[in-house]
């Protein structure tokens, strides 16, 4: 298979390697703070590098895929320094913190405009979050087959060829193109771009299109925020702890089974 067409789907997020004194939480707006630049997440550097390898063997083109309430094209050319032959940038107010679900809507709204492709590649989980959520949900939502934890990816006759990562080594799956990947970072650092070639790129004038709720299918305007209190419990929850006793492992087993009959 010759001339893959690769969708490369990368967030923008505060450095995660700055310090815990950085981190902040703004209590009335419910949101939290982090005081560092923004840098493009790990793992979807990860999987710009796979993007960038298998366009390396068999030709073909990759676009980046990145979208916020305000982002930044600055850190992202970093894409197309690295070996990406095009960015778009989904930006809109609409885009300001959504949970895993929106934010897999908007970008299959997205990639259904670009239109043709072979493969996605996300990161296996953001590097902010750490939700891994995106990438199985898109592929869902787009109704092609996903497969997750890559460490090696390779594409050959109209299929891709993965060797996923499982508790005890990995195990190799295909599946027939389309089809979503969400990578590891065994696959290997995003290569190196010289600072030279990096500030010739930002000194270029360049357009990159931006998109926004208007630009996309109806659909992207119904869009559901992270609310951090759904992340904590009731503050009037009763919480109780309860020891089964039992001369056996079958006998606890079987007061044990009894609890959850209850509580249903």
């Amino acid at each position: 298979m010759k001339d893959v067409k690769i969708i490369v789907c990368a967030k923008q997020i505060p450095d995660p390697e700055a310090p815990f004194s950085n981190v902040s939480v703004n209590v009335e707006k419910k949101e939290v703070l982090v005081d560092a630049p923004d840098v493009i997440s790990p793992y979807d550097e990860n999987a710009l590098e796979a993007a960038i390898r298998i366009k390396e063997e068999l030709g073909g083109k990759i676009t980046v895929l990145s979208m916020g309430r305000k982002v930044s094209d600055t850190v992202l050319r970093k894409t197309l320094a690295a070996g990406a032959d095009s960015l778009i940038l989904l930006e809109d107010p609409a885009f300001e913190r959504l949970e895993s679900r929106s934010i897999a809507h908007v970008l299959a709204l997205a990639i259904k405009k670009i239109g043709e492709y072979d493969l996605i590649l996300t990161g296996r989980q953001a590097g902010d979050w750490d939700s891994g959520q995106v990438g199985l949900i898109l592929a869902e939502v787009l109704g092609i087959p996903s497969v997750s934890l890559a460490r090696s990816i390779k594409v050959k006759d109209g299929s891709v060829v993965v060797e996923k990562l499982v508790p005890v080594g990995y195990e190799v799956v295909e599946a027939g193109l389309p089809a979503l990947v969400t990578v590891s970072n065994e696959v290997g650092e995003l290569r190196y771009v010289a600072r030279t070639k990096m500030m010739a790129l930002l000194r270029r004038p360049m357009s990159i299109p931006k998109w926004g709720t208007r630009h996309l299918e109806p659909g992207a305007e119904a869009l559901k925020p992270v609310d951090l209190t759904e992340l904590c419990p009731p503050p009037d929850m009763r919480r109780e702890c309860v020891f089964l006793e039992g001369s056996s492992p079958d006998e606890k087993a079987g007061k044990l089974a009894a609890v959850f009959k209850e509580l249903r």
